[in-house]
């Protein structure tokens, strides 16, 4: 995976999980408090979430066959959708079951310093998972806010565990909430409570991230910026005069596929033509280097067949380029 994957924050955030996991386990066994258990699970399904982003980034780097010329770089945006069906399932849905059967059927809890000596490391473990999290992204994110970083991130890894990440840190503030008021009032429901919501919380960001990776995986467009630097690049004002129309889809977080229609004089030769379309693709990928596969079909500016859009075919017409579109 490239270092844009975020796989240190991933690695990071694993073996943060599989240790907090472990200690979890461990003070639900002496106390009972089923925000322990809850928080165990919800450990565990992180760690398995960030085994399936690892098991994702590897995948997506194998080379294109014939079957999958494209290569196989949205396997990425596959294992990220798997992410959050598991925190979902396992995670919120779990944690809500386990929280409503405490309500139901509460008990004191036994051994109170378990869960709150657990809880506390692993609101340390959590704070140095979610600081990395925040460094590798603060590299990518530019001057973009968190709420649109992760909505525009292309490469999903590291909006998925910034989101778990805070998340658990979230969960782990209810869960020492739930323990103390339990410990406070002599009341297991406040622990049941505190499961309660731990399960709600984890469910929402299950739901934020089902949202993004489905919008990632249905196919985005390039953003806003590489629009203007593909645009920039392709017309040289003498050969090629402007775009007719232009696509552009994401084949994986990294290798972006480009379509577009060009104008070029009418009485250029096949000669002057080809070697105007080479000269726009250098262009092309030195102004965007994850460009990797460009299609460039000249055409002959036509005002009326232009405003048809890129899904009819333009004939000849007028010299005047269209502004670009994607």
């Amino acid at each position: 995976m490239s270092a844009s994957g975020g796989t240190k924050a991933i690695v990071a955030a694993l073996g943060a999980n599989l240790a907090i996991a472990v200690s979890k386990f461990v003070a639900f066994a002496f106390s009972g408090s089923s925000s322990m258990l809850a928080e165990g699970v919800h450990s565990l399904a992180d760690s398995g979430n960030q085994f399936l982003l690892l098991v994702g980034g590897k995948k997506a780097q194998r080379e294109a066959t014939p079957q999958h010329p494209f290569g196989y770089g949205r396997e990425r945006f596959i294992y990220a959708f798997l992410v959050s069906i598991v925190l979902f399932s396992v995670g919120g849905m779990f944690a809500i079951y386990e929280g409503y059967e405490k309500i139901k059927h509460p008990h004191e809890l036994e051994h109170w310093y378990w869960p709150v000596g657990v809880l506390v490391f692993a609101i340390i473990a959590e704070g140095f998972s979610f600081r990395t999290a925040i460094k590798e992204s603060n590299e990518l994110r530019g001057k973009l806010s968190w709420k649109e970083f992760v909505r525009r991130a292309k490469a999903p890894e590291l909006p998925v565990v910034l989101l778990e990440d805070f998340g658990a840190l979230i969960g782990l503030v209810l869960a020492l909430g739930g323990v103390g008021l339990a410990l406070l009032t002599g009341d297991g429901v406040w622990d049941g409570i505190g499961t309660l919501c731990i399960g709600v919380l984890l469910v929402l960001i299950a739901l934020v991230l089902a949202a993004e990776t489905k919008s990632l995986l249905l196919g985005e467009s390039a953003g806003v910026e590489e629009v203007k630097k593909i645009e920039a690049a392709i017309v040289d004002g003498d050969t090629v005069t402007g775009i007719i129309h232009m696509r552009t889809l994401h084949l994986g977080p990294e290798e972006l596929l480009i379509a577009a229609k060009i104008a070029v004089q009418h009485d250029d030769t096949a000669a002057e033509v080809a070697s105007a379309i080479n000269a726009a693709e250098s262009r092309i990928r030195e102004a965007v280097p994850i460009a990797r596969v460009i299609y460039l079909e000249p055409d002959i500016y036509s005002e009326a067949e232009a405003a048809k859009g890129p899904d009819r075919e333009a004939t000849p017409g007028g010299p005047t380029p269209h502004p670009a579109g994607h």
